[in-house]
């Protein structure tokens, strides 16, 4: 049964006809009770290229995506740019970037926990997404100035991620990709590593959704809280999901049960530090603070605790939200004066105003004189020299621990900012391993022949810890493509 609804995004519903369960999807109604080629399971840009690619591959395809229309896309709808490997400069990046420095850069912040081969098959495999994107609807915007300093490296989306989305559920439903939202998936029948079917709550109700392929596309854990609260304590309960609230980790969890291999660490997560006033989900990129390199980061003792000028991106943005997660109350502030504002992109937020140090103190709850004389030592401490945010320059402390090893300049000239710091949190990097065909590995090296795996459920073979902006979605893409084709090839056999 096919029918054409009147609002092609209608909300999701269900309805029997006969003895056939059918459901309103993206544009049709579709027959649930059908064997599907491809069973795709999340709605984030990792899911999208599976689906468009397995599509493209002559397969029947079904997302099923978690969240409702209006929320669709996942983590992918805050993204901005995506990270890849070129070898000229273009309209919309500034010059090259080859296979070695891409590999040295995602070296710097993962200290080697990456998978070598994943890690260099994604790199050589991010080549072409400067045209495939385009082909599929996204359109770049000229390079970016600014704090991120990412306009050599990386491509940006015009109108941001959402954008990016939107182009990609467009080509989706032209290439004929059968959608399902308010679909999320209970568990997975597997025996012995073969997927079987999919059960589904939608609609008020379970469905047994069958598929000669899956692809496991539905991200991490990050906004399961109890879950994290098992690796981190109460700590978890002051963490910022910045992303989707939907990523609670129910797959990644059923494929483990099922016997799949785990990768990564589950302490481990991309966490940057974001505005202490931002939701507790959903806040997206506009809550993340760059303040840092251009004044002093304190803890709820008023006290410094790590170097805040140590390094430039892309370490810098990667250890922030770490650091504060290990803090007492998960809670830091950054002070800059007059010097430093204006330096970096504010928070949607406005920063916490005083005329001085003391005052300032005390709008933030901080003992006056602890603050104060934290400030005074870092001041005496500071080495005069030629301040450049666009390098690592010699602006630096002597006799200080913890040292600021560029960018120290004396915090000392009123009006003084805060803004109050929290981890916020983008996704985690426990998941499942896989191999170069995107195939599930389970604990016995066997790769499961009908069951892959993209995106964030499997990001932690390649990065282990750390984080390069604009990388998680290159593992997504790259990973979603060949995820895509491969289940498409075993549907066809």
């Amino acid at each position: 049964m096919t029918r054409i609804v009147k609002d092609a995004w209608a909300e999701v519903a269900g309805e029997r006809t006969g003895m056939r369960w059918c459901a309103r999807g993206a544009g049709t109604v579709i027959d649930l009770t059908r064997v599907f080629d491809v069973v795709v399971i999340g709605g984030g840009n990792a899911a999208l290229c599976a689906a468009m690619t397995a599509r493209r591959g002559g397969a029947s395809v079904l997302l099923l995506e978690a969240a409702p229309d209006s929320m669709r896309g996942g983590n992918s709808r805050h993204t901005r740019d995506i990270r890849y490997m070129h070898d000229r400069p273009s309209a919309f990046v500034t010059g090259s970037y080859g296979e070695e420095e891409f590999r040295d850069d995602l070296e710097r912040v993962t200290g080697g926990k990456t998978n070598e081969e994943l890690a260099r098959l994604t790199i050589r495999e991010s080549a072409d997404l400067g045209d495939w994107m385009p082909e599929h609807g996204v359109r770049w915007q000229r390079p970016l100035k600014g704090t991120l300093h990412l306009g050599r490296t990386n491509l940006f989306f015009l109108g941001g991620g959402k954008a990016m989305v939107n182009a990609y559920y467009a080509t989706a439903r032209t290439l004929g990709v059968e959608v399902l939202y308010e679909a999320e998936v209970a568990r997975l029948n597997v025996r012995d590593g073969v997927f079987q079917s999919a059960i589904v709550a939608q609609g008020g109700a379970s469905h047994e959704v069958r598929a000669k392929a899956v692809v496991v596309a539905a991200g991490g854990f990050e906004a399961n809280i109890p879950w994290l609260r098992e690796y981190w304590g109460d700590a978890a309960d002051n963490f910022v999901i910045r992303g989707t609230p939907y990523n609670r980790g129910g797959l990644l969890k059923d494929l483990l049960g099922h016997g799949a291999r785990p990768v990564g660490d589950p302490r481990e997560f991309h966490a940057v530090a974001v505005d202490a006033r931002a939701p507790k989900f959903d806040g997206g990129i506009v809550t993340r603070l760059d303040s840092v390199p251009f004044g002093v980061v304190v803890n709820r003792d008023a006290c410094r605790f790590y170097d805040e000028g140590e390094d430039f991106w892309p370490k810098r943005y990667a250890i922030w939200g770490g650091l504060i997660a290990r803090q007492p109350g998960q809670i830091a502030y950054s002070i800059v004066d007059a010097r430093g504002a204006g330096r970096f992109m504010p928070s949607v937020f406005p920063p916490l105003e005083a005329g001085s140090l003391a005052d300032l103190a005390g709008a933030l709850r901080l003992d006056p004189e602890a603050l104060v004389a934290t400030v005074e030592a870092f001041n005496r401490a500071v080495r005069p020299g030629s301040f450049d945010p666009s390098r690592l320059d010699d602006c630096r402390t002597e006799g200080l621990h913890p040292p600021k090893s560029h960018w120290a300049l004396p915090v000392d000239q009123p009006p003084f900012w805060a803004y109050p710091l929290r981890p916020g949190i983008t996704f985690t990097y426990l998941g499942v391993t896989v191999n170069r065909h995107a195939q599930v590995v389970l604990q016995d090296g066997r790769p499961a022949p009908n069951l892959f795996a993209a995106g964030e459920v499997m990001a932690g073979n390649i990065l282990g810890r750390g984080y390069l902006a604009g990388f998680g979605l290159t593992i997504g893409t790259v990973f979603g493509r060949i995820a895509g084709r491969e289940a498409a090839r075993h549907a066809s056999r």
